[in-house]
Order: C-alpha cells, then sequence, then structure tokens
C-alpha cells in the first residue's frame, strides 16, 4: 500500500500541539537559556584525555620518547580550549545567566581557571591510576600482563573517567563530570559516582552492574566483583517531603576489603573493616568488624527428577 501523503496534512496540528507543551510542561526543554556543555565535545575530551593517561594504547601508534612531547602538547592545548568553552557553559547555565551581558561574572575565563587547575592535576592522576592498573594484575591470575589491563578491562575503564570526573567534581563544576561518568556506565555497565571517594589500588574485576554512590567512601586496595552495589539504605525527606541533599548516605569501605559478586552494601553508618572479605549476594545494612568474614548460610540445592514432579535433595553438591 503507497503512503497516503493527503493524511500529512495532520502533521501540523500534532507540531503545534508538541509545541504548547513546551510551556506546560517546561521542566524538560531548554529554550532562550545559555548553551548546555556539548555531549559530543565531552566524549571527545574523554578520548583524549585517555590518550594522555594512556599513551601508545589508544589512536597514535608509533610513540617514542623524542615525539611524545609534541604530541602530548597538542593534546593538551586541544584540551585547555575545549574544557575551557564547556566548563565556562557548565558555570554560567548554573549561575542562571542566559548571556554575558546579564551578568558581570566572566565565565569563560573562570572555565579557563578551572581547567588549568584540572590540567595540573594530570601527573598525579597518572600515578594513581598506574596503581589501580597493577590492582588488576595482581588481583586476576588470568591477566598476562598490565597491557591486557589497559587494552580489554572494563574495570580499569570504568575507574579512569571516574577519577577524572571525579576532579572536576571537586572544582565544583556542574554537569561535565556527570556526564562522563554516565558516558563511562553506558559504555561499561559499571556506574561511579563522580562524588565517591576512591583509595589508590582500586580493581573491579568483570564489572557489571556495580554501584557506588555519591558519598561511599572506599579505601586502598580494595577489590569488588561484578553487580556489587554500594548504596543509600533510605532517602531522609524534610518536612515538606523534599529529600534531604548533602548528607553521607553510602557506606565506608576499608582498606584491603574484598567484596564479592552481587553483595549489596547499603547506608552512611555502615563501615566494612579492613582486611574483611563479603561473600556473593551478602546484604549488609550494619557495620562489619576489621578482619572479619561475613557469607551466607550455606545452602541446598534440589534437583527435580525424571519420574515425577517432586524436587528432592541432591546431597553430592558442594557449594
Amino acid at each position: 500500500m503507497a503512503t497516503d501523503f493527503r493524511l500529512k496534512d495532520h502533521l501540523p496540528n500534532i507540531t503545534q500541539r508538541i509545541v504548547e507543551t513546551y510551556n506546560s510542561v517546561g521542566t524538560i526543554n531548554h529554550l532562550d537559556h545559555s548553551p548546555l556543555p556539548n555531549y559530543d565535545e565531552i566524549v571527545l575530551v574523554i578520548d583524549a584525555l585517555k590518550e594522555i593517561i594512556y599513551p601508545g594504547f589508544r589512536r597514535r601508534e608509533g610513540l617514542h620518547r623524542g615525539n611524545v612531547q609534541y604530541y602530548v602538547g597538542e593534546l593538551v592545548d586541544r584540551l585547555h580550549d575545549q574544557l575551557t568553552v564547556q566548563i565556562g557553559r557548565a558555570l554560567r547555565h548554573e549561575a542562571g545567566a542566559t548571556s554575558i551581558c546579564e551578568s558581570e561574572q566572566d565565565f569563560e575565563a573562570l572555565g579557563q581557571a578551572k581547567t588549568l587547575l584540572f590540567l595540573e592535576r594530570l601527573p598525579e592522576l597518572r600515578e594513581i591510576l598506574a596503581t589501580d592498573v597493577q590492582a588488576a594484575y595482581d588481583g586476576d591470575p588470568a591477566c598476562k600482563n598490565v597491557d591486557e589491563v589497559i587494552f580489554c578491562y572494563p574495570g580499569l575503564e570504568a575507574v579512569t573517567v571516574f577519577r577524572l570526573a571525579r576532579e572536576l567534581y571537586q572544582l565544583e563544576i556542574p554537569f561535565i563530570p556527570r556526564m562522563m561518568s554516565e558516558w563511562a556506565h553506558s559504555k561499561t555497565g559499571i556506574d561511579i559516582h563522580p562524588g565517591a571517594t576512591v583509595g589508590r589500588f582500586f580493581f573491579i574485576d568483570h564489572g557489571t552492574g556495580v554501584v557506588i554512590g555519591e558519598t561511599c567512601e572506599i579505601g586502598e586496595h580494595v577489590k569488588i566483583y561484578q553487580g556489587v552495589t554500594l548504596g543509600a539504605l533510605s532517602f531522609p525527606t524534610d518536612n515538606d517531603g523534599h529529600l534531604v541533599r548533602g548528607k553521607k548516605r553510602h557506606p565506608t569501605i576499608e582498606d584491603r576489603v574484598v567484596l564479592y559478586a552481587n553483595a549489596t552494601v547499603l547506608g552512611g553508618h555502615t563501615v566494612i573493616g579492613h582486611d574483611s572479605v563479603v561473600g556473593s549476594s551478602v546484604w549488609l545494612t550494619q557495620s562489619v568488624d576489621p578482619h572479619r568474614t561475613v557469607v551466607l548460610e550455606k545452602p541446598k540445592l534440589k534437583t527435580q527428577s525424571d519420574e515425577d514432579n517432586e524436587f528432592q535433595p541432591k546431597t553430592n553438591y558442594q557449594i
């Protein structure tokens, strides 16, 4: 059946009805305001930062000590310009200004200042991320070398973007840290809020489904597996029923803790003591002393008989 083009006469009316909602449902459109940070530009920033952090592993081949300074210098110069504009946009929107004339604040100059503070942190961030790479190699017997970690491990990808976003978060830059962390979330299945505090030698093995909340505090030499949630136990509200923000809602994980697959640890007052192990599928809303192992009681498996529909215990399975 051919398209009946006469039915397209309905489209102007549909368009008008849609546009009318821009007034009645104004919270989800961004009109007549200053430009927001550009998502595609932020993705380019992430790629350039990873190129600086891990030179020779990403886009550019043939790097050596004789040419790497020129290449990185070009990347840093481009990053300066990109971030100055994008951070300036984010700051302007946060301040509620719609044009330069409406505010005496020079947001692009402020964006440049914050960009330089961020770029100054890259040498130390490389040192920290080197410990994360080493933790992945040391913590996974299937890993052949550290190059494999950098090339292949989604946990390192997520942690790399998190540590970069965390620096911007600490500089009180709106939007962009969350844009970065959610991009990493979409690529790896690992959701780390840029407000979380994470120590050195951090390793996420496999990683899919990991969630780490905004106020979570994680020590050094911590290892977590897929499906782990470090979340909030509840969300307090004020007298008007609005969420109370800015409180510690997520747990503290001390040094040298291992959290196995699908473990859930909730609450701002929950502390997992150093050198502890939390077993798979454990649900914790209370603190654990150091040097403890927390596991579920051993379950009993059952199998169905071919002769009937009764489930019979099968005792020769080992868990």
